[in-house]
């Protein structure tokens, strides 16, 4: 069952030096219950999608549904459905944690009293109850992402979408959100787009990968096919695979590999 389906989905910025076309035609779907790896290099388009699929901006051409919900025609759909974790976050630092996932669960409607018993479900689930009482200035990096992803949970989202979750984390707190990712996949049956520059994070994570460059998909598949197919080996890092879709590295030497 596809959660996310677009066709032509484009944008367009205007600026004083002319059109820039950020997005210019993603076909993508994505089923339900997959983490989707959604790469690219700078400037290629990631996260002016998100930002579209999320209903943060809207999109200049093409369509495309969330869970079922149009993004232009039901983008309150759209926003029930999705949980979003920006690149720089959403945590203000001199509120509590408590507060911030009550504040979150009141600005979905939820009652005080339930919403008070999501924020503690929320921090269980999550490793934050022993700092609910503690200002989120005072937390960790990797202690502030969770809480992110937490407040992104609080109306338990069909997708949730990420977007670089672990860049500035040191590597055990890398380790506990992708932990935190598996989980909430096969626990909870959520989908999983993100972000990332970290390859072995999107090689180790997704389920699938799709490649973007210069606002179109270059490639898509699981990482073993991508490797076998663009890296000329399953032993092929993901690092070479990108460098060859993108066009910013050798081409694999030797006859073209059979896709699978």
């Amino acid at each position: 069952m596809a959660i996310i389906s677009t066709a032509g989905l484009a944008r367009t910025f205007r600026t004083k030096h002319g059109p820039v076309d950020a997005v210019r035609g993603i076909d993508l779907t994505v089923r339900q219950g997959e983490i989707v790896g959604f790469l690219g290099p700078n400037g290629a388009g990631k996260t002016t999608t998100l930002r579209m699929l999320t209903t943060l901006l809207k999109p200049t051409g093409g369509a495309a549904t969330v869970a079922g919900c149009d993004l232009a025609r039901d983008p309150e759909g759209v926003r029930r459905a999705c949980g979003y974790v920006a690149q720089s976050g959403g945590v203000d630092g001199q509120i509590g944690v408590r507060e911030e996932l009550v504040t979150q669960g009141r600005l979905y409607r939820l009652p005080r009293r339930r919403a008070q018993e999501r924020a503690e479900e929320l921090a269980a689930e999550l490793g934050l109850t022993a700092l609910l009482d503690r200002k989120a200035a005072a937390l960790s990096g990797g202690q502030r992402r969770r809480l992110d992803i937490a407040m992104a949970l609080t109306h338990r989202p069909q997708v949730l979408f990420l977007d670089e979750p672990t860049t500035g984390l040191d590597p055990g707190s890398r380790a506990d959100l992708w932990a935190l990712v598996r989980r909430l996949r096969d626990e909870h049956g959520t989908t999983v787009f993100l972000t990332t520059h970290y390859l072995d994070e999107a090689d180790a994570l997704s389920d699938r990968l799709v490649i973007v460059d210069r606002g179109v998909m270059a490639a898509e598949g699981t990482p073993a096919a991508l490797k076998l197919k663009h890296g000329g080996s399953l032993d092929a890092t993901l690092q070479d695979t990108f460098l060859a879709i993108t066009g910013r590295g050798p081409a694999p030497a030797g006859p073209a590999p059979v896709a699978v």
